[in-house]
């Protein structure tokens, strides 16, 4: 199967599951991770709040979530690749075989892993010894 190009997420769920602060925090890493994907989503919760977009991102209120996203699978399935992320059983049980299913936990095991590790500068600071990085930053500062 070949990498989603739509992403469906169950809002309150992945919320709950990743002990985020907030919606928006939420709302801010996902957009930011479907950008680096190359790929579109929709975050969908449970209530009433403001339709938004934000950059590949949708963010969609709805009385019923799961009725929202289950229907959003069957829309898009047979034009592109589709993943829901969900811990809610019925919600992946009804999407179809054509749509990939991702529990909440394992996506988000997924996200923080890092893709690249960590670069190094290469610069001049890598080979200084702390005192001397700090008598340079005192001269650069005028000091």
């Amino acid at each position: 199967m070949s990498e989603p190009t739509l992403y469906l997420f169950d809002g309150f769920n992945l919320f709950h599951a990743g002990g985020f602060g907030s919606p928006e925090e939420l709302r801010d890493l996902l957009a930011s991770w479907v950008a680096a994907q190359g790929a579109r989503g929709i975050l969908v919760f449970d209530g009433h709040g403001t339709d938004e977009r934000h950059g590949a991102l949708e963010v969609r209120w709805a009385k019923d979530a799961d009725a929202l996203l289950e229907r959003l699978a069957a829309e898009n399935r047979g034009s592109e690749q589709v993943a829901i992320v969900s811990s809610d059983s019925a919600v992946r049980g009804t999407t179809g075989i054509e749509v990939r299913k991702l529990a909440s936990q394992t996506f988000l095991g997924e996200l923080s892993r890092p893709a690249h590790p960590p670069a190094v500068r290469g610069d001049l600071r890598d080979k200084l010894d702390p005192e001397t990085l700090s008598k340079l930053e005192q001269l650069r500062r005028g000091k």
